[in-house]
């Protein structure tokens, strides 16, 4: 079901529905930090707290388990250095663990360990929203 949903559509439904969870809030200082190294600007949109969470939910879905460091890797970007060659950096990854202790909290992740691989995997109530909300959207 997840596969047959489009991402965006998806991710800004879960957003939605993350804001209304109490365990799920944004703190003060994330309205004056940028999401990364390679970033010019604050983000825009004033729920992107919620719309990150919801994308990483959906990423861990698919990939779990997934640790901090391959998230920075996926919301990293090119940072413009002038007139040197642009150079790829990682985002921050004070944002990124502070989200997945707020998923943890909320009981949509847990931290696991499948074969050699560690880090978060989606629990029963995680992969029980993604399904509903994808077929709220999918419909």
């Amino acid at each position: 079901m997840l596969h047959d949903v489009e991402p965006q559509t998806l991710i800004d439904a879960l957003a939605q529905e993350l804001a209304k969870n109490p365990s799920m809030k944004m703190p003060e200082w994330a309205v004056f930090v940028k999401t990364g190294m390679h970033r010019e600007r604050v983000p825009a949109r004033t729920d992107w707290w919620y719309v990150r969470g919801a994308s990483m939910l959906r990423t861990i879905a698919l990939r779990g388990p997934v640790g901090v460091s391959r998230l920075r890797v996926k919301y990293g970007g090119r940072k413009n250095r002038g007139y040197a060659p642009d150079a790829y950096k990682e985002a921050g990854g004070k944002i990124i663990r502070t989200i997945l202790q707020q998923l943890e909290k909320a009981k949509l992740v847990k931290q696991d360990t499948r074969g050699l691989h560690k880090g978060r995997v989606l629990t029963s109530d995680g992969h029980k929203l993604i399904n509903s909300i994808s077929k709220q959207v999918g419909a």
